[in-house]
C-alpha cells in the first residue's frame, strides 16, 4: 500500500525535544509546553484526513519534504539549513502519524527520505509506503 499526500500549512517549528520537566513529590514529570502540545493538535488534525483504512504493515518507506514559508532572502526551492533540525522535526511528525493510526508502531519505519526547503507553498509533503519483505 502506498499513501501519498501534501498538507497545505505552515509547518510548526517547534519540536519533540522541547518537552519539558517539573518535580513533583520528588519525581521528574514530563509535560508537554503550550506550543508543543499544540503542534502536536495542528499536525494530529492535519493528518487525520489522510490516514489509512487500515494501519501499514511490515517495513516502511517515509519520504518527507517540510516546506517553510518563503521569506525575505529565500526563494522557493532553496534549502533550509537553519533549525529546527530533520531529525527533530521527523520525531514529533512519526509519533503524530503512529497515534493517527498509519502504522502500529513508528518503528516500522526503516527508511526514509526527509527535507527542508523554502518554499512559495507551505505545507508538508508526504509519501508513505509499505516495502516488500
Amino acid at each position: 500500500m502506498k499513501i501519498e499526500f501534501f498538507m497545505a500549512m505552515v509547518p510548526p517549528t517547534v519540536t519533540h525535544q522541547e518537552k519539558s520537566v517539573k518535580v513533583v513529590h520528588g519525581k521528574p514529570v514530563f509535560y508537554e509546553p503550550e506550543k508543543l502540545a499544540d503542534a502536536r493538535a495542528k499536525l494530529k488534525a492535519h493528518l487525520f484526513a489522510h490516514r489509512p483504512e487500515k494501519p501499514l504493515t511490515g517495513p516502511v518507506l517515509l519520504k518527507v519534504v517540510w516546506k517553510f514559508p518563503a521569506v525575505g532572502k529565500h526563494r522557493d526551492g532553496d534549502w533550509r539549513d537553519t533549525r529546527p533540525d530533520t531529525d527533530n522535526l521527523q520525531k514529533l511528525l512519526k509519533d503524530v502519524m503512529t497515534d493517527v493510526g498509519f502504522w502500529k508502531d513508528d518503528a516500522q519505519v526503516c527508511a526514509e527520505t526527509v527535507g527542508k526547503i523554502w518554499a512559495d507553498h507551505p505545507g508538508i509533503y508526504i509519501l508513505a509506503e509499505e516495502l516488500q519483505p
